[in-house]
């Protein structure tokens, strides 16, 4: 299957909905745009506290109902884990000291080739990483 590519109207739409998503009150958002190899597809990967933690389809339900009817380009398909997911915990393990080493396209750091967790990456890129400057 070939990989979909990202252009610069998918990062603008996902960093739209994620300004929707803070507005709305959403605190300390991760958000990641990746290619898993399962899907080979482009999914916008959010993880917030301020989400349901034990109920993954409320979670998506929430983030589904913010963001309803705003925009007129399509989103990627979004993914909603919980904070302890082994994915985002894996993310959230990574030193803050090694952001400024990892390559950054667009200001986007890049990601790719790797498994973190429990997910083989295909690409990637990450778009918020609560206490880290990205961009």
């Amino acid at each position: 299957m070939d990989q979909a590519t990202l252009v610069g109207l998918d990062i603008s739409a996902a960093h739209e909905a994620l300004a929707v998503l803070e507005a709305a009150n959403l605190q300390r958002i991760t958000a990641v745009l990746a290619i898993f190899p399962e899907y080979g597809e482009w999914r916008l990967v959010l993880s917030s506290p301020s989400l349901d933690q034990t109920h993954p389809l409320k979670a998506q339900d929430k983030v589904a109902e913010i963001l309803a009817g705003r925009f007129v380009y399509t989103l990627p398909i979004i993914i909603v884990l919980p904070t302890k997911d082994p994915f985002m915990r894996a993310l959230q393990k990574v030193s803050r000291s090694i952001f400024p080493s990892l390559a950054r396209v667009n200001g986007q750091v890049r990601l790719g080739g790797q498994t973190i967790g429990n997910r083989f990456i295909v690409d990637g890129y990450i778009l918020r990483f609560p206490g880290v400057t990205i961009g």
